[in-house]
């Protein structure tokens, strides 16, 4: 069981004196710009010392701030506090030293969330964090409540805190690794969308993972809310980890839930709100993943008291946005999708569950795959490539691990680039099919981010659009020993 919060533990006020920042990622800058408006002295400092750390270093030295690039301990002086950025491991050289020294450490999404100014709904979990606070966004924006979303690198707690004395909720998308470091963290609404062994490089047990989800409600009073996945739930209590607050369980799969997925009906069984609430074939999302996305938020909106119209009318025009099952185009019939936020192997299995079905259910994706590998495991998606996927084209370091565990459910074929992935894709398709960048992995060995590889699949396609690389058959004029 959790221990509750105490009063006495809560996070010190922005009256101290000298605070120092750890990390200058998107997080850092945010909250030395944050303490530099109020006044108190900001020492940061970060293990690198890249071109465009320079340029950051640059910019907070004319607010008053003074950096360290390339640091390997903290600096010898006394500070009341540290504020740890996203980008910085727990167990770095720098953070040990401070705790050994005693001084306290907080991370930058508490640090935020201590001076916000409006109640907040919290959405964890392995994958649709960002497709589901953006739905929950949307329901409250058509029902005239004013909101916003932060939490991702994007837009981090520490640069919205003046926003918040005019909102009514602050939607955050927190990571599970960032739930992992917070102590007193709470909100009002907090939903956990699914628990899976994910990012293995960072926790050693899956386990760890559930409990870092799970942080989610670590403080929650009997009068908040809690949505969760059934499943999800399920594996909460197999830890002993119980929840005090009012609860909704939702689930594509689980029909006992209080809100299911039911021949493409949204469905509730809950008291006073029974029955069909939303049809999947009515929205632009499709998929049972953004089944359990749409349910949270409507769970959300139902918890807040929200009318069911309104909330309807809103989800129904939802587009999820850029690289995640977006639609780039169709050229000769066949559909090029770009789903680059998928990182791991659970959310290309949703996309390859959302892509456009062959004739009579045979196989009609060619799927492009790879990236950084963190040891995920792949096997167990053979069943699923086998029943949609004609051949793969990997790419990155994790091609070999992928290969020899798809191989012998489907053609396997390994690119030296995504470029070169995405011309043999376009050679070898046929009308009807589709060519879905579903990576599985992160592509943090080749990318500066999801986005970037997700741009570059875009600008792949449209030199396909333009002529610039020619069909041909692939499959038939290669020999079958080039594939794996």
């Amino acid at each position: 069981m959790w221990r509750g919060s105490s009063k006495q533990n809560q996070i010190s006020k922005l009256v101290q004196t000298e605070t120092l920042i750890i990390g200058l990622d998107n997080d850092g800058v945010a909250a030395c710009e944050a303490l530099r408006r109020e006044g108190v002295g900001v020492t940061a400092l970060d293990e690198g010392n890249s071109e465009a750390l320079r340029q950051k270093a640059d910019y907070l030295r004319t607010l008053g701030v003074r950096v360290q690039l390339g640091a390997t301990a903290p600096p010898a002086e006394e500070f009341r506090r540290a504020v740890l950025s996203r980008s910085v491991p727990l167990e770095s050289k720098i953070v040990r030293a401070l705790r050994q020294n005693g001084v306290p450490i907080v991370t930058e999404l508490e640090f935020g969330l201590e001076e916000t100014r409006c109640l907040t709904i919290a959405v964890t979990g392995a994958n649709g964090k960002s497709t589901t606070a953006s739905l929950i966004e949307r329901i409250l924006g058509h029902n005239s409540r004013r909101t916003l979303v932060c939490g991702d690198q994007a837009r981090p707690v520490c640069s919205i805190v003046e926003q918040t004395r005019n909102l009514d909720f602050l939607v955050l998308h927190a990571e599970p690794f960032q739930l992992q470091r917070a102590e007193f963290f709470r909100a009002s609404v907090a939903v956990l969308l699914n628990v899976l062994p994910m990012h293995a490089a960072e926790y050693s047990a899956f386990e760890q993972s559930v409990r870092a989800c799970a942080q989610v409600f670590r403080h929650q009073q009997f009068y908040d809310w809690a949505i969760i996945q059934s499943e999800a739930l399920v594996r909460l209590r197999e830890f002993g980890l119980a929840l005090q607050s009012k609860t909704i369980t939702f689930s594509a799969s689980d029909s006992s839930a209080d809100l299911f997925l039911d021949r493409g009906l949204l469905t509730s069984r809950l008291p006073n709100w029974s029955g069909p609430l939303l049809d999947l074939d009515h929205c632009l999302l499709r998929g049972p993943h953004n089944a359990e996305n749409l349910m949270a938020a409507l769970a959300v909106g139902h918890a807040l008291r929200l009318p069911l119209g309104g909330m309807v009318d809103a989800l129904k025009t939802f587009h999820a946005g850029p690289h995640r099952c977006e639609l780039v185009a169709e050229i000769n019939g066949v559909q090029y999708v770009n789903d680059s936020k998928a990182c791991n192997v659970n959310a290309m299995e949703h996309a390859l569950l959302a892509a456009r079905p062959g004739p009579n259910g045979e196989p009609n994706v060619w799927l492009i795959a790879g990236g950084k590998d963190e040891r995920q495991e792949f096997h167990g998606s053979g069943p699923l490539l086998s029943k949609r996927v004609k051949g793969v084209f990997l790419i990155g370091e994790a091609s070999e691990t992928i290969r020899s565990a798809w191989s012998l459910f489907t053609p396997c074929m390994q690119a030296t680039s995504l470029l070169e992935a995405v011309a043999e894709a376009a050679r070898s398709a046929t009308s009807g099919d589709v060519i879905l960048f579903s990576p599985a992995c992160s592509g943090l060995d080749q990318f500066r981010n999801y986005q970037h590889r997700g741009q570059s699949f875009c600008e792949a396609v449209k030199s396909i659009g333009r002529g610039d690389a020619t069909r041909s058959p692939y499959i038939h004029g290669r020999s079958a020993a080039a594939w794996g």
